[in-house]
C-alpha cells in the first residue's frame, strides 16, 4: 500500500529528498504527490515530514 499526501504539506521537499524510489514529486495544487505505481511502501517519506501529512492509503 503506498502513501498519500494530505492537505497538511507545506512544501518543504523533505519527502521527496527522502524517497529512495523518487515516487514524489510536486503537484499541481502545489503540495507533493505520491505515485502509487512507484511507492515501495518503506515509510521515509512519512517519517521525514515534519507537518505530519504523509499517510497510509
Amino acid at each position: 500500500m503506498s502513501r498519500i499526501i494530505t492537505d497538511e504539506c507545506v512544501a518543504c521537499g523533505a519527502c521527496c529528498d527522502t524517497c529512495p524510489v523518487e515516487a514524489i514529486a510536486l503537484g499541481d495544487a502545489g503540495i507533493y504527490v505520491v505515485d502509487p505505481d512507484v511507492c515501495v511502501d518503506c515509510g521515509a517519506c512519512e517519517d521525514a515530514c515534519p507537518t505530519g501529512a504523509i499517510k497510509e492509503a
